[in-house]
């Protein structure tokens, strides 16, 4: 009876610490416009969703998203609770991406393709985010694992453009939504005024020379794809590693005194081994190196994609265990730099 009584009286106390506690995400703090269409390219929609927090003030800063996936898999729901909390928890718009993927349009899209795809995103939401109450001159970017590498590639390459749609000649990219604006007006909007990038990938010239285009690429299995050339045949990291080094950031980092890039957040788990620590931080030294801005914090305790939403029983992580305390960071982050 006595045991019965304080099992009664510990499972009391924790329901009320339950109920006391503040929800992770509130769905009265913002607005959400799901599934927005922003560009259609060979019939194949790209879409977007934005998330409009509730707030006094006119104009908003905005966040751009980018999901990982390894270029293959998952799409922008996979960061739904990553948009929600930090809608309910800041007066930041947030835009959470969809871009195509190389298992795409049957298995037939190229990196420099993908790359294009978040440049085009970015133009999109400079030109139309005035609609939802979005400040189109305070806005930043994220995204996790091969978000990360995209949101990297706005950084250092997003003044890398070129409208003869010719990649392989010209090593630039032509945004897959260009607006109806000059080339010089066009060029000024790929600027950001931050970006924090999670776990990602920074390297895809040494991935590819550890296999990512063969079978030691689990990804392609996930995608149910058959491993290719992430250019088209024809193209290989032997014989084309300019190719491989244009759309990785580590190779694209500008001097300081030639190009200035915004202030960086790079953040990973202590113990992340699909993309190392160590891997964050020769890139967080190479940038360091160039001159620019830029902070770093290891995750004690934690792993891969701990930005996730729900839950990832094969890599062991938990949205509300494992994301507030990084999305947090993230926030007072974007406030010092939106302040």
């Amino acid at each position: 009876m006595r045991n019965l009584i304080i099992s009664l009286f510990l499972i009391t106390i924790h329901l009320l610490e339950s109920s006391e506690r503040p929800p992770l995400i509130d769905q009265s703090k913002y607005e959400v416009y799901e599934d927005i269409v922003w560009v259609s390219k060979e019939n194949f929609d790209l879409s977007l969703d934005i998330y409009v927090p509730n707030s006094s003030l006119n104009k908003l800063p905005v966040l751009l998203i980018f999901h990982g996936g390894g270029w293959l898999i998952r799409d922008k729901s996979i960061m739904d609770q990553m948009a929600q909390y930090i809608s309910s928890n800041s007066e930041i718009i947030v835009c959470n991406i969809n871009y195509r993927l190389l298992s795409d349009l049957n298995n037939t899209v190229k990196m420099n393709e993908i790359v294009e795809d978040v440049f085009g995103s970015l133009l999109w939401v400079k030109n139309n985010i005035h609609l939802y109450k979005g400040d189109s001159t305070q806005v930043a970017v994220t995204g996790d694992s091969a978000g990360g590498h995209l949101a990297s590639m706005i950084v250092n390459s997003g003044d890398r453009i070129s409208f003869n749609n010719n990649f392989a000649k010209s090593l630039k990219f032509t945004p897959t939504f260009i607006p109806k604006l000059s080339e010089e007006q066009i060029l000024k909007q790929m600027n950001v005024k931050a970006s924090i990038i999670s776990y990602g990938a920074f390297d895809i010239y040494a991935g590819a020379v550890d296999g990512f285009e063969s079978y030691k690429n689990p990804f392609w299995a996930f995608s149910r794809s058959s491993p290719r050339k992430i250019f088209g045949e024809g193209f290989d990291h032997i014989n084309n590693p300019d190719m491989y080094k244009a759309v990785s950031p580590l190779y694209n980092i500008p001097e300081a005194k030639e190009k200035t890039l915004p202030p960086q957040l790079l953040l990973v788990g202590s113990n992340d081994r699909l993309t190392t620590p160590k891997s964050v931080k020769d890139y967080l030294n190479a940038v360091k190196e160039k001159g620019h801005q830029v902070s770093y914090w290891e995750y004690p305790g934690k792993g891969h994609a701990f930005l996730d939403s729900g839950n990832n029983y094969f890599l062991g992580t938990n949205f509300e265990r494992d994301a507030p305390e990084a999305l947090d960071k993230m926030i007072n982050f974007l406030e010092s730099v939106f302040k």
